[in-house]
């Protein structure tokens, strides 16, 4: 006997098909006799009903996870566009600059070629500053934590300083 394990308009990755998908329709094959389906496929629009084993439901992340906590770096890649004769006057001549936010080695920050060409100081300027958030935040957060824990004790000064961190971590995480 089967259950259904995905349900209509669920979001689920089909794995043959390697995209996201809504199912449409649960649809249930019945045999005589039997009060529950012996198997059940699942419509998704694709051309053909897949089964369960086939799909795969969309995992929430964890609340207090943040895609930040990982390390960014700074590498850079060869430049394709552009032989380095031509780019002699760039701080890096042949290569631009890209910030990877992930694990592996790709996804991320880059910039188009023609961008980059018309004001490279710049470009690296960002980059270094894109691969630096995750610092910057950390260190805001430390700041605003031992503002709070430190109560009457701190400076004018520190006490705006740890106000503006606590405005800028507001913007970056989203909240009102």
């Amino acid at each position: 006997m089967a259950k259904a394990v995905f349900h209509k308009s669920q979001r689920v990755y089909v794995k043959p098909v390697g995209t996201w998908a809504l199912i449409e329709r649960v649809v249930p094959h019945w045999a005589k006799g039997l009060e529950e389906p012996i198997r059940v496929h699942y419509d998704v629009s694709l051309g053909r009903e897949f089964t369960a084993d086939e799909l795969q439901a969309e995992e929430p992340l964890p609340e207090g996870k943040q895609s930040e906590a990982g390390r960014w770096r700074l590498v850079r890649q060869r430049n394709k566009w552009q032989p380095e004769v031509d780019c002699a006057r760039h701080p890096f001549p042949g290569t631009y600059p890209v910030v990877f936010t992930g694990e592996t080695d790709w996804g991320g920050w880059r910039v188009p070629g023609a961008e980059y060409d018309l004001d490279p100081v710049k470009i690296e300027r960002q980059a270094r500053m894109i691969a630096s958030v995750p610092r910057l935040v950390q260190f805001a957060t430390a700041l605003v934590d031992w503002a709070r824990k430190s109560g009457e004790e701190m400076p004018t000064t520190l006490v705006d300083l740890a106000h503006e961190a606590q405005d800028v971590l507001t913007a970056i995480n989203g909240d009102r």
